[in-house]
C-alpha cells in the first residue's frame, strides 16, 4: 500500500455476492508456503471449515504448496487458482512466446505510457482523436494490453495526423530521444501493418471473453469455464480458417496452463452438475 506495507486482503463469496472480510498487514512475516498455509487456516478456522467449499487464491509457487497443505489439513475444502489470474497469464505467454505479439504489443505499451505520463501530450491526443481516450481498461494486465492496441488501430488516424503535426514538432518532446522513438512507431508502416494487429487481436479476444465471464458477479462461472474454454479455442481455430500452424501455437500456450493449473476436480464436478451442459448434445463426461 502506500506506507509500503504488504498488506494480504481475503474476501468472502456466497450467493449474494463477495464481501470484504478482513486484511492482514503480512510486512514483517515471510511469505513461505508454510506461513501463507498458516493464515489461509486461521481465516478457515474463523469462517467455519463447514461454510467454506474452496480457497482461491492466485497461482504463485508459495500459494499453490499452502493451497496443498490446506486440501491435506482440511479433507472438505478445495484449494483453486484464480482462473482469471490463470488466463491472463495465457495472454502473458503470447506475448513472451509467439513472435507477432512479441514485436506488436510493446510497441502499442510505449505509445500509451509515453503520452499518458504527459499531461500537455494527453491534450494533444485528446484534440485529434475528439476527446477519445486510447486506454481501454480490461479485466486484467495482459487484457488491457490488447484491448488498448485495438484502441489503437481504431485511432490510427489521428495519431498520425497528431506525430506530423506542427504542435508535436514544436514541443519539447518531439526533441527528445522517447518522443524520436514513439513518433517512428506511430509513423512505421509495418507497425500498422492490419494483419500484424488483427492477427493479435484473433488469438486474444476470445480468452478476454472468458475474462470477462470468470469476473463476473452476475452468475456463478464455475460451472460453465470448460464450455467457454473449448468455446475460445474454436472461436480461434476458426478466426485463423483452421490453418493448423496459425492457431496451434496459441492452442498449445492455452493447454499447457489449462492442465497445469486450471484442469481441476471442482470446475469438473460443476460442469457435470449443471444442467444447462449435462443435457446438452456433445456433453463430455470423461472430464
Amino acid at each position: 500500500d502506500k506506507k509500503r506495507r504488504t498488506i494480504i486482503n481475503f474476501l468472502v463469496n456466497n450467493p449474494k455476492g463477495t464481501l470484504f472480510f478482513k486484511s492482514i498487514d503480512a510486512s514483517a512475516t515471510s511469505k513461505t508456503a508454510e506461513k501463507v498455509f498458516e493464515m489461509m487456516d486461521s481465516i478457515v478456522e474463523e469462517v467455519g471449515e463447514d461454510n467454506v467449499v474452496q480457497v482461491v487464491t492466485d497461482n504463485a509457487t508459495n500459494y499453490k504448496v499452502a493451497g496443498q497443505m490446506l486440501m491435506e489439513k482440511r479433507k472438505r475444502l478445495f484449494w483453486t487458482p484464480c482462473s482469471a489470474y490463470c488466463v491472463d497469464l495465457m495472454l502473458e505467454d503470447y506475448e513472451k512466446k509467439i513472435p507477432i505479439h512479441e514485436e506488436t504489443i510493446p510497441k502499442g505499451k510505449r505509445i500509451i505510457t509515453f503520452i499518458y505520463s504527459r499531461t500537455s501530450l494527453i491534450s494533444l491526443l485528446q484534440h485529434f482523436t475528439k476527446g477519445r481516450d486510447l486506454v481501454r481498461p480490461g479485466i486484467t494486465h495482459f487484457a488491457t494490453s490488447y484491448l488498448t492496441l485495438g484502441c489503437l488501430h481504431e485511432n490510427k488516424g489521428a495519431l498520425i495526423r497528431m506525430f506530423t503535426s506542427n504542435e508535436w514538432k514544436s514541443s519539447r518532446y518531439a526533441k527528445t530521444k522517447d518522443g524520436k522513438t514513439v513518433e517512428n512507431v506511430v509513423l512505421d508502416k509495418g507497425f500498422w501493418r492490419i494483419s500484424n494487429i488483427i492477427i493479435c487481436l484473433k488469438g486474444a479476444l476470445p480468452l478476454i471473453e472468458l475474462l470477462r465471464l470468470v469476473d463476473s458477479d452476475q452468475k456463478p462461472a464455475m460451472g460453465f469455464i470448460y464450455e467457454v474454454m473449448d468455446q475460445a479455442k474454436k472461436k480461434i481455430q476458426m478466426a485463423f480458417n483452421a490453418i493448423r500452424k496459425s492457431y496451434l501455437p496459441m492452442w498449445s500456450i492455452i493447454d499447457e496452463r489449462w492442465d497445469k493449473q486450471l484442469h481441476r476436480p471442482l470446475h469438473a464436478a460443476c460442469y457435470f452438475l449443471n444442467p444447462q451442459m449435462h443435457y446438452r448434445s456433445g456433453f463430455k463426461a470423461d472430464l
